[in-house]
């Protein structure tokens, strides 16, 4: 899924005094954790390999996006050829079918998001060979019904379009006088959706809603063209009949979700990273996605209590020279990233976009760089986050002494790990303790112990050995 969205963020941990283990008492809830790896999951002749490697790494949870026209007959053609479209035997879902089955065999949760590119004769004009102007939402309504129909039983958690607020995945961005379009043109494409899941016998669907870019504009200049990407929040008010102070037109109703998706990139500076305008959400300023949703609830338009799932993520590395880090300070932001969702009570996933780097020519309709956000180069070698990814670790100052926070990911239950500690002048690590985790693998540990680098080794009781890389607090 090429195509540049942004960006990453900022810091919420907890604090501590002394040296004690604590199995993640200050955390207020567990988090599902979705991985993304399209090219190999779809490829019949990696995958085998891929959720292998998967398992190894302690994945339970992926997330697909089904793309209408990959599926659907004639998808090129301006003419709708005649079918049922609610019905499943109508399209050829291939690959995708023999990938859910597998996942759930295994027993792995499946966010399956129905998206563009869609079918030529189901864009405006019938003329849209990228497949992305203007979607038909009734045609889009039956599509969902045979989606539905075909995949209720290995489908945890549905949603409607992946980044409705990005030019790459649903056009027109803005209308012709610089004001947004795409949100209400996503509303069409939401309702129709939703009912035609209905359609198909599931009375209450679970779908997430929005599925947002971490950036864009509040307004634009039409003669600055108008190939740019509208603000999360501006797109989630427009979308819900909302005013700038989330007062909702009268002749909007409610829209039902189970959540709201969002995808918190970032960009070099980290986790820390604090975005310009308001109307901007990267991983550092979750809350201002919160208060919308709150703002959006009291105003009757949406679901109240909507917890947010962080559907798509990764930070990106070097050779990435625009948005990234080196390998090292990867493995640690993604760890900080996670402990911040982890921490944050409203977030109910988390997720890992990439396990292999895109080749930097990149594969996106805007032809930019692809994503380097990858366990993995390009050539298939770890990365440093490889080893980190299945035991990940953060630590961050917290006065005189330091909060360590971790997860032990392949864990089936309560496991000890042993945590090891750098100081200031040593050249090699010493033990600085062996912690408990809780039984879904979370753990918290307070240190008054000086260090440079800290690092977790974990055995699994099947003998494998799983040594995180060096990390530094932040």
């Amino acid at each position: 899924m090429a195509a540049i969205r942004r960006l990453l963020c900022a810091v919420l941990l907890c604090s501590a005094i002394g040296l004690q283990a604590a199995a993640s008492a200050s955390a207020s809830h567990g988090q599902i954790v979705f991985f993304e790896a399209p090219g190999e999951l779809l490829d019949p002749v990696t995958r085998p390999a891929t959720i292998t490697k998967l398992q190894a790494l302690g994945v339970r949870a992926i997330r697909v996006q089904l793309h209408w026209a990959a599926v659907a007959p004639s998808p090129t053609s301006s003419k709708r050829p005649s079918f049922d479209a609610s019905n499943p035997a109508s399209y050829n879902w291939g690959q995708y079918d023999v990938l859910l089955a597998e996942a759930k065999r295994l027993g792995w949760k499946v966010l399956l998001t129905v998206t563009s590119p869609v079918p030529v004769w189901a864009t405006a004009g019938h003329n849209d060979k990228l497949g992305i102007t203007r979607p038909d939402p009734s045609q889009f309504g039956q599509f969902m019904t045979a989606v539905g129909l075909h995949y209720a039983s290995e489908v945890a958690l549905f949603a409607i379009w992946n980044e409705p607020n990005h030019h790459d995945f649903l056009r027109p961005q803005f209308s012709s006088n610089g004001s947004p379009a795409s949100p209400r043109i996503y509303r069409g494409l939401y309702q129709a959706g939703y009912a035609g899941l209905q359609a198909a016998g599931i009375s209450k669907p679970k779908v997430l809603i929005g599925e947002t870019a971490p950036g864009g504009e509040i307004h634009i200049d039409p003669h600055d063209g108008l190939l740019k990407n509208v603000a999360p929040l501006v797109f989630l008010r427009e979308m819900l009949c909302l005013d700038r102070h989330y007062r909702k037109s009268g002749t909007c109703s409610p829209l039902t979700a189970s959540g709201y998706g969002h995808h918190a990139y970032s960009n070099a500076v980290g986790p820390s990273y604090i975005p310009p305008g308001l109307e901007n959400v990267t991983i550092g300023v979750l809350p201002r996605l919160t208060r919308a949703l709150d703002l959006a609830a009291r105003a009757h338009a949406i679901t109240a209590h909507l917890p947010i799932y962080l559907t798509e993520f990764g930070v990106n590395s070097k050779p990435n020279k625009f948005l990234g880090v080196s390998v090292a300070k990867q493995a640690q932001f993604d760890a900080i990233s996670e402990r911040i969702a982890y921490e944050n009570p409203r977030v109910a996933s988390f997720s890992q976009y990439l396990l292999k780097d895109d080749p930097l020519s990149g594969t996106g309709i805007s032809g930019m760089v692809g994503f380097q956000t990858g366990l993995e180069y390009v050539n298939g070698a770890p990365k440093p986050l490889y080893f980190a990814y299945p035991v990940p670790l953060a630590v961050a100052r917290r006065g005189h002494g330091y909060s360590l926070w971790g997860l032990v990911r392949p864990a089936t239950g309560t496991t000890n790990l042993t945590v090891e500690v750098q100081s200031p002048h040593a050249s090699g690590f010493h033990l600085l303790k062996v912690v408990t985790t809780n039984s879904a693998g979370y753990w918290t540990l307070s240190s008054a112990s000086p260090g440079r680098a800290w690092r977790v080794r974990w055995v699994s009781p099947s003998g494998v050995h799983y040594n995180g890389p060096s990390i530094s607090a932040y």
